[in-house]
């Protein structure tokens, strides 16, 4: 009985600190939490509390947001809706960015708008104190426009892993053993723009923007960023216990990988690790 009456008198506490760890490690519920505006605030609106953002695109002006915070690995995912019918001209980014000019590190979504019943594509790159040139294009195998759907980068050590809907689309490994530098130094925050791009996004530049569809709407909920702010606890990025850091996160499982080479053998349409006119010589970090 006595054992009985420890226990009742112990639960409630067990659970008041349950509930405050979870309150504690509990994600932004909206948008401003994590975000601020960076460019023409008149562009982004708050919908449902905040919890959802639509930015515009118009003749006037697109629009920008970034984080509050820099972080030196982890993972960072959004839901996001692209826009619908003919967007050809127009550039919806998702990356991430040191904020330095000569050296920067910068991981790249760029999703190209299209014509009318032409296949979404999303270009990624990876900048690495300051070398980037080394875009990829996958053509997404769904309609980006028609719902959300998850994009995130994983970054730790080992490697960075962009992922649509928990399918990779790109790894870059650290090939720091072959010479290859590895965003691993410098902290980078969030960033999310809408803009005008027609002189290069859809086929090259030949398809521009048809005016007459503006405005144009991108829209993105549940955002999510698990990684070590900066300032904050110095030996956080180097802390091995972090769950990105973990041995699962050191290379694709095989369910990834699986997934991976789906990718790569049904809607990569660019690489610039085969692209033998401006890389005579393979990129080491591509062999």
């Amino acid at each position: 009985m006595a054992h009985l009456l420890t226990i009742l008198c112990v639960l409630p506490l067990l659970l008041i600190t349950i509930t405050t760890s979870l309150l504690v490690d509990a994600r932004p519920a909206t948008f401003f939490q994590d975000f601020r505006v960076t460019w023409s605030d008149s562009h982004i609106k708050q919908l449902d509390g905040g919890r959802t953002i639509q930015l515009i695109l118009d003749q006037n002006s697109g629009c920008g947001f970034a984080s509050k915070s820099r972080y030196l690995f982890g993972r960072v995912s959004m839901k996001i809706k692209l826009i619908p019918g003919d967007s050809a001209g127009t550039v919806t980014a998702f990356y991430m960015n040191s904020d330095t000019d000569q050296v920067r590190d910068e991981l790249d979504f760029e999703f190209l708008g299209n014509r009318t019943g032409q296949p979404y594509s999303v270009q990624t790159n990876v900048y690495a104190h300051g070398k980037g040139d080394r875009e990829q294009r996958v053509n997404l195998w769904f309609d980006p426009a028609a719902d959300y759907h998850t994009y995130s980068i994983m970054w730790n050590h080992h490697q960075v892993v962009f992922s649509v809907d928990d399918v990779p689309i790109r790894l870059f490994k650290n090939s720091e053993a072959k010479g290859v530098p590895f965003p691993k130094f410098q902290p980078m925050g969030v960033y999310s723009t809408l803009w005008e791009a027609d002189d290069w996004a859809t086929r090259g530049g030949l398809e521009k923007i048809n005016w007459s569809k503006a405005p144009f709407y991108a829209y993105y909920k549940d955002f999510d960023i698990e990684g070590c702010p900066v300032p904050g606890p110095s030996s956080c990025a180097s802390n091995p216990s972090n769950w990105w850091e973990g041995v699962s996160h050191q290379q694709l499982d095989p369910v990834a990988a699986r997934r991976y080479q789906w990718v790569r053998m049904n809607h990569v349409v660019y690489d610039y690790c085969t692209d033998k006119h401006r890389y005579p010589v393979t990129p080491p970090e591509c062999t």
